[in-house]
């Protein structure tokens, strides 16, 4: 898809393959992830001394700084991208780029990147560590990894507002009647798809056990996988669908404030 043309981008056929290719991101970071141990001083709050952070974590502070550098070379300009710490971003040095509007305006606003490195730290490093433990020499590795993987199911979560997008358009009139009901489970209803959903965690499984062994080992008595695909499946069933879907619910009812004010006072509820 190509985010100057926004027909590429409201397109449900391209937002699939966009989200398949995440998957693909996701698995591997974890992959990588997977070969340290948990490394709880990352996480913790003030174990390390940082000048000018206090109350933060060592994960904060070197997200912070990735978050700096990358919206200085435009990242966070592009529609499908959110901070973490949007308070914390500069203004680019390259020149910006006018993006034609896809999304309604409001969009930036819908965040969900607190929930996501919540359960990442407490759910998701613990079940693809190596080991549970410290490991001095490689908390800067750890860290490095932790953004790479945190980013990737940033992304993919927020994807959902594009699928909203869509899904409002291909059917407007009934939902701007759910949106002024305020019928949060008429909404989710609408979105929810359990035959994709289903698909999706038999995917990860397949790529799991694809992607985490070693070729040389597959066919072997005991191919242990570098992170077991139930636990990759896992995390989408229990968190990346679910809160994907909250980011669809809280972008749709909201979208009335960037709508026709006409067509909505025509719509009977």
């Amino acid at each position: 898809m190509d985010f100057m043309k926004p027909e590429t981008v409201l397109n449900l056929d391209n937002i699939r393959q966009a989200l398949i290719r995440m998957e693909d991101t996701i698995v591997f970071d974890l992959i990588e992830r997977s070969q340290f141990y948990s490394s709880p001083s990352v996480y913790e709050i003030n174990k390390f001394n940082i000048e000018g952070f206090k109350g933060s974590s060592f994960l904060d502070w070197s997200l912070i700084q990735m978050e700096k550098a990358h919206s200085q070379i435009r990242r966070y300009e592009a529609p499908d991208e959110s901070p973490f710490f949007p308070d914390q971003i500069l203004k680019p040095i390259l020149p910006p780029i006018k993006y034609p509007k896809i999304l309604a305006k409001y969009t930036d606003e819908i965040n969900v990147n607190e929930e996501i490195k919540q359960f990442y730290v407490n759910e998701i490093v613990p079940q693809v560590s190596c080991k549970i433990g410290e490991q001095e020499e490689n908390l800067g590795s750890v860290s490095t990894c932790d953004i790479e993987c945190l980013q990737a199911i940033s992304r993919r979560i927020h994807f959902g507002k594009f699928v909203a997008e869509v899904k409002y358009q291909s059917d407007k009139l009934n939902y701007i009647r759910l949106i002024k009901l305020k019928d949060v489970k008429g909404i989710e209803d609408s979105i929810t798809n359990s035959v994709v959903e289903n698909k999706i965690l038999e995917r990860l499984i397949i790529k799991g056990q694809n992607y985490g062994v070693d070729p040389s080992l597959k066919y072997s008595q005991n191919p242990q996988s570098k992170v077991k695909p139930e636990v990759i499946a896992k995390l989408y069933k229990d968190y990346i669908i679910p809160l994907t879907k909250k980011v669809e619910v809280d972008y749709l009812l909201r979208r009335l404030e960037d709508e026709d004010e006409e067509l909505v006072k025509s719509v009977e509820v």
